[in-house]
């Protein structure tokens, strides 16, 4: 299964995500206890080995200057939060790219991955960041179709039973993985990732 953990800020926050196996590693560019520099994201981002996937994610930023901190830092891919429009995502296209769209289950008009011509559809809690737990049950009916990430409120206590709710394609975590609101904590990084491969596989 597909693991983002998100938030990163320092070395050793990296050195367990990287070492225990997570797919992507994402890096707060806009406002938020988690935020750092285009100038460490980058530093960080080229320690990161090839086949993590590096991703800058900005909420609230106009594409013009999303599109400038992605080229700065280096990143591979480009989380956008909010009310971007399919002329957003069109305008951040790059070759080599990924884009992925963070919205809420209450919030997206479709919960289809690629409907707003992004590769990966990422849903959140309605306030992204906040540790807040949604309610599954707004899935029953119009399960998110495509590569999709289940985030909001998951650690290593819930994530399977999530899982096995939810049916995602992927998981992305940063406040579960926390000491303190915005400190990773190398060793809950290295638990959530170890319950995430103890979790049965989506049908």
């Amino acid at each position: 299964m597909f693991v983002k953990i998100c938030g990163i800020r320092d070395p050793a926050a990296l050195e367990a995500a990287v070492e225990g196996g997570a797919a992507a590693v994402g890096f707060v560019l806009t406002d938020s206890p988690r935020q750092v520099t285009a100038d460490r994201a980058a530093q960080a981002m080229a320690m990161t080995p090839a086949d993590v996937l590096t991703v800058a994610v900005l909420g609230r930023a106009s594409v013009a200057h999303a599109a400038h901190l992605t080229e700065v830092c280096g990143a591979r891919a480009v989380q956008l939060h909010g009310d971007h429009s399919r002329a957003d995502f069109a305008a951040m296209r790059r070759p080599g790219l990924t884009l992925i769209r963070g919205t809420s289950a209450e919030r997206a008009t479709t919960l289809e991955a690629g409907a707003y011509g992004e590769d990966v559809l990422l849903l959140d809690a309605p306030r992204a960041g906040s540790g807040a737990r949604w309610h599954l049950a707004v899935l029953r009916g119009r399960r998110p179709a495509g590569r999709w990430l289940l985030a909001g409120g998951l650690d290593a206590n819930n994530v399977v039973d999530a899982i096995a709710a939810a049916r995602p394609w992927g998981v992305d975590v940063s406040s579960g993985v926390e000491s303190a609101r915005g400190v990773k904590d190398p060793a809950q990084i290295r638990r959530f990732l170890e319950a995430v491969a103890r979790a049965p596989s989506p049908a």
